[in-house]
């Protein structure tokens, strides 16, 4: 009997230092294991799926899982490991599959001087509280992911990934509610079911890009966005507005763009909500940073590729994660502060 307690206890003590890793925010780690964390994380960030303007919504397909078996300990190693042992397992798995996205290019944010996109106090208040966090990623195609080759690539998924990795106690749910075609008449149909009955903390609007592409009134869709803007805040929810994207077919119609993108910024600021300005941010990669845009459009001209929801996904969550931190911290920041101002 005494012969097996040291293995027994060895092992347990192994599982609980695993256990308390996983459970330990990342600011209180030291600087080594933060580091491989991090990067650990980082590249895990590549989830997402996607369908798009004028096209069917792709639905994910459902993972297929094999029969459950009850194997012996010594006849499955995975078994010894318990809940801890595949956790880890999964996370480096995550890691393994999108760690080359951005090793073949940098996603980095756009050049010169940044700022915030205000305050997420709904967010920040769950976070400090302990209590579960949902986010709803409102939107047409490029929200549902059309263009990713897998789920895993859309940007709400990656979102998701990238925020459960920065908070690892918290319980973060990023709901997809993504519709392919759609812009501000036929998502306000969809609003009550889609995102205020979800009762979110966070709703992450994108908007815009149909409405150019069909030469649609700018100022409608400003007003009927405002409308949406004024139910949400009704229920307390924090807002950020996504504008159209950088791409050959969205740059056809430069004028009507230009003047949807000018009035989200003007409703933002009059509705005191934050703009993650897609556009400008996408354009600095192109422009400034001698990104070839077939490396973040696919070749229908309009959605992104792969990599295009990663690094969309990696710097909104990085100004998400910036915004709740600055109220976790007591820095005062104005809630009409937005993130980057549009070139």
């Amino acid at each position: 009997m005494s012969r097996h307690c040291p293995f027994r206890l060895s092992t347990l003590l192994a599982a609980s230092a695993a256990a308390l890793a996983l459970l330990t925010p990342v600011s209180m780690l030291p600087l080594r294991a933060q580091t491989a964390l991090q990067q650990t994380a980082q590249q895990a960030a590549l989830s997402d799926n996607a369908k798009t303007d004028n096209k069917p919504e792709q639905k994910p397909t459902a993972e297929s899982t094999p029969p459950q078996t009850a194997p012996t300990a010594a006849a499955n190693p995975t078994a010894q490991k318990g809940i801890t042992g595949k956790a880890i397992d999964k996370v480096k798995e995550v890691a393994k599959s999108a760690g080359d996205i951005f090793s073949r290019v940098p996603c980095l944010p756009p050049k010169g001087a940044s700022k915030s996109m205000g305050s997420l106090p709904r967010v920040a208040n769950k976070l400090v509280a302990g209590q579960p966090v949902v986010i709803v990623a409102f939107g047409s195609s490029s929200t549902a992911g059309y263009g990713a080759t897998s789920p895993e690539f859309n940007y709400p998924n990656r979102l998701a990934a990238q925020l459960r990795r920065q908070y690892p106690t918290a319980h973060i749910s990023v709901i997809n509610a993504g519709k392919g075609g759609e812009d501000a008449p036929e998502m306000m149909k969809r609003l009550q079911t889609a995102v205020i009955d979800m009762r979110p903390d966070l709703v992450i609007w994108q908007v815009g890009t149909n409405a150019v592409l069909r030469n649609l009134d700018p100022g409608e869709t400003a007003k009927l966005v405002e409308e949406g803007i004024a139910r949400i805040q009704a229920v307390g929810a924090d807002i950020v507005l996504i504008d159209p994207q950088y791409s050959p077919r969205v740059n056809e119609h430069a004028e009507s763009a230009g003047k949807m993108m000018k009035l989200l910024n003007k409703t933002a600021e009059l509705r005191k909500v934050g703009v993650f300005p897609r556009f400008a941010v996408m354009k600095d990669w192109h422009e400034r940073q001698a990104i070839p845009i077939e490396n973040f459009v696919i070749a229908d001209g309009l959605h992104m590729s792969d990599w295009g929801y990663a690094c969309f996904a990696q710097l909104l969550g990085d100004d998400i994660i910036k915004s709740v931190g600055q109220i976790k911290l007591g820095v005062n920041v104005p809630s009409d502060v937005r993130a980057y101002r549009p070139m």
